[in-house]
């Protein structure tokens, strides 16, 4: 191949296509992965000043499908720090247009203040309340009407019932080769209680992973990118890159 950008693209591809079959470096991932969340390696990282509770991995791979995309709206359930608002917003801002969407059930007074004084708010609105309520669905729907190209995040409730029920309402507001993102699909492949001292109500069984696979069973639009399962390893959402086909 003569062209050398083409011939280093080609180069990555056909290095992240043999990590699929690299058992040790898969090995090694898998350990990292599951004692990293164990010992909440996510909280440790913020994005412009704000915690943002994502692995530098993930954030890579977002940067990548953003830049790709070119999205005009992102919408994300799930604000807490607003660390991932901000980050979005921060690359649409180098891009030179879209907007951020969060949703959360409970926007934190103290967290709601230091988003709003960001200078990235400028590209951010924010709405309260249950992302499954009818009433909510309803603003979001309102919120795309009209935008281009659409990208959806979903890091809220991580049991299965809540993120199927956000599948099936936000699955149809993202656009054609786009994305919906799924996070905390690693929840499936952690031990129950990872956490000493915290319980939560997902468990084996009972998480995002669980939901994916019950929404591509009956939902022929969207399938896994492997592609960057195989290229970051790291992550909290394995199987939970899902791109719009058709």
């Amino acid at each position: 191949m003569s062209n050398p950008v083409e011939a280093f693209i080609q180069e990555c591809k056909d290095r992240v296509n043999s990590y699929e079959s690299n058992e040790a470096l898969k090995d090694a991932a898998t350990a990292f992965n599951t004692a990293s969340n164990k010992a909440q390696y996510s909280y440790n990282f913020k994005w412009m000043g704000r915690p943002i509770i994502q692995y530098p991995q993930d954030m890579i791979a977002m940067q990548e499908l953003i830049w790709e995309i070119q999205p005009d709206l992102i919408i994300e359930t799930g604000i807490a720090h607003g660390g991932s608002l901000i980050f979005y917003a921060s690359l649409l801002e180098l891009i030179g247009k879209g907007e951020v969407l969060g949703i959360d059930i409970d926007i934190r007074e103290h967290n709601r203040r230091e988003i709003e004084k960001h200078p990235m708010y400028k590209r951010i609105k924010m709405i309260q309340g249950s992302s499954v309520d009818e009433a909510t669905v309803n603003l979001v729907r309102e919120a795309a009407a009209g935008k281009g190209t659409v990208l959806v995040v979903l890091d809220s409730n991580h049991t299965h019932a809540h993120v199927l029920d956000e599948l099936r309402f936000y699955a149809p507001l993202v656009s054609l080769n786009s994305y919906i993102v799924v996070f905390d699909t690693i929840v499936e492949n952690l031990p129950n209680n990872y956490i000493p001292g915290m319980e939560r109500p997902w468990s084996i069984g009972n998480n995002p992973m669980t939901a994916v696979d019950a929404f591509l069973a009956e939902n022929d639009q969207f399938e896994i990118n492997k592609d960057i399962d195989n290229k970051i390893l790291i992550s909290v959402a394995p199987r939970g890159y899902l791109k719009r086909i058709k």
